[in-house]
C-alpha cells in the first residue's frame, strides 16, 4: 500500500472516529432535553461544536467535511495549527 493510500484510509478513520463521539454526544442531548423530536441538527450542530472544541483534529475534519483542500495538504495544515493551539 502506498503512502497516499495510507494517509487516506488513516485520515477517513479520524473523520470517523470524530463523527461518532459527535454522534453519541448528540443522543446524550437528545436524552436529556426529553427526546424531544424537530432539533436534531440542533443537537448534531451542538455535539460537533462541543467535541471539536478542544480537538485537535478540528482543523482535518472541517476541510475533509467541506472538501476545502487536498486531504495531504489538510493534515500537514491540522498538524501545524494543532501545535498552535495546545500551547
Amino acid at each position: 500500500m502506498d503512502i497516499k493510500t495510507r494517509r487516506r484510509k488513516q485520515q477517513k478513520l479520524m473523520v470517523q472516529m470524530v463523527e461518532r463521539k459527535v454522534r453519541s454526544r448528540a443522543q446524550q442531548i437528545y436524552d436529556e432535553r426529553g427526546q424531544g423530536d424537530g432539533h436534531a441538527i440542533e443537537d448534531w450542530v451542538q455535539a460537533e461544536s462541543e467535541v471539536l472544541e478542544n480537538s485537535i483534529l478540528a482543523p482535518l475534519y472541517h476541510r475533509l467535511k467541506t472538501g476545502d483542500q487536498d486531504p495531504e495538504t489538510a493534515t500537514e495544515s491540522s498538524a501545524d495549527s494543532g501545535c498552535e493551539t495546545t500551547a
